[in-house]
């Protein structure tokens, strides 16, 4: 049995680690089928603290992970198919079988990017289609941007990738948009912006050297084929934070995520902790998972140590 456990090893969870491994508490961190998170599948980091170069996603991780094994943390390859925090020790089931304990538990699974699943998506992410404008809209400067989506995310991120691209044009596959009135008029009176609405993306189209140049979509109302030119492609549609092999065991809100009582990490079940974006609908950043990582792992520590008051309203 283990003192501590972290399930999960983007930047929250690899932080939690580094620090958890510090304070002498030689966690086990258990790797999904996808180690480092989604910044391994992202090319140049530009916006965390500390590299005025940039640094690639993958090294990133990578630094992160040497960094918190130099301090004793373990790392096991697996994944979890189910927990049991119903009492202490926490029990974590990893596939195949094998049960693991602990005393307390990060959890730090993320959220993934919903994609459309159409031909040309995947194998151009990080190279013309992205899922983040927050973290690659300074790639597309002077530009042309599609942003794919109806709803207050696509919203905020048209207005965005405003700052850098030519033009940014929405598409949507309905007449209608799902976003809020407010958010609606920002981007409707944003001169930046146009609109291919009623129209059903296709295909991510390359040229003969590899490089996006629009986005293949169908006209609803005419039936018939287009080509809407671009160099960058945003997919727009939402998360899902990856919390289904929880099974109800700590609370979530509608949509999934984590509910931790604020200005915590605490979860509704005392030694159980959640940081990173299985808990952060708004920000989804690397460098704010890291800090809510660091959070999560003196939460625990504290708990640990019996000088945790647990009040959580979820609130």
């Amino acid at each position: 049995m283990r003192k501590t456990m972290v399930i999960g090893t983007g930047p929250a969870g690899l932080t939690a680690a580094i620090y958890l491994a510090r304070a002498n508490l030689s966690p086990i961190v258990i790797e999904g089928t996808q180690p480092g998170g989604q910044l391994t599948t992202t090319t140049e980091v530009e916006n965390f603290p500390g590299f005025p170069e940039g640094i690639m996603g993958p090294e990133l991780m990578d630094n992160m992970r040497k960094q918190a094994e130099r301090f004793g943390a373990e790392f096991r390859n697996g994944w979890v198919e189910g927990v049991d925090f119903s009492k202490r020790p926490f029990k974590v089931k990893l596939e195949g079988g094998e049960e693991l304990e602990a005393e307390s538990v990060i959890i730090s699974t993320g959220a993934s990017a919903k994609y459309l699943g159409i031909p040309g998506e995947q194998d151009n992410v990080g190279r013309g289609v992205s899922t983040c404008a927050t973290c690659d809209g300074f790639f597309f400067r002077g530009k042309k941007i599609l942003v794919i989506g109806g709803g207050d995310s696509a919203m905020e991120e048209a207005n965005f990738l405003t700052r850098f691209a030519t033009e940014v044009t929405v598409v949507h596959r309905r007449e209608e948009l799902r976003a809020s009135k407010i958010m609606q008029d920002r981007a409707k009176g944003n001169g930046k912006i146009s609109w291919a609405l009623n129209r059903t993306p296709l295909e991510v189209v390359t040229d003969e050297t590899g490089t996006v140049k629009g986005l293949k979509v169908r006209n609803n109302a005419t039936g018939q084929e287009e080509l809407l030119e671009a160099q960058g492609v945003f997919v727009a549609i939402g998360h899902t934070p990856n919390t289904k092999f929880l099974g109800g065991a700590v609370e979530t809100d509608d949509h999934g995520y984590i509910l931790v009582k604020p200005g915590t990490t605490e979860t509704n079940v005392p030694g159980v902790f959640a940081c990173g974006d299985v808990q952060d609908m708004r920000y989804r950043q690397a460098i704010t998972a890291a800090g809510s990582g660091c959070m999560a792992a003196m939460d625990c520590e504290k708990f640990l140590e019996g000088s945790m008051v647990h009040d959580w309203s979820g609130n």
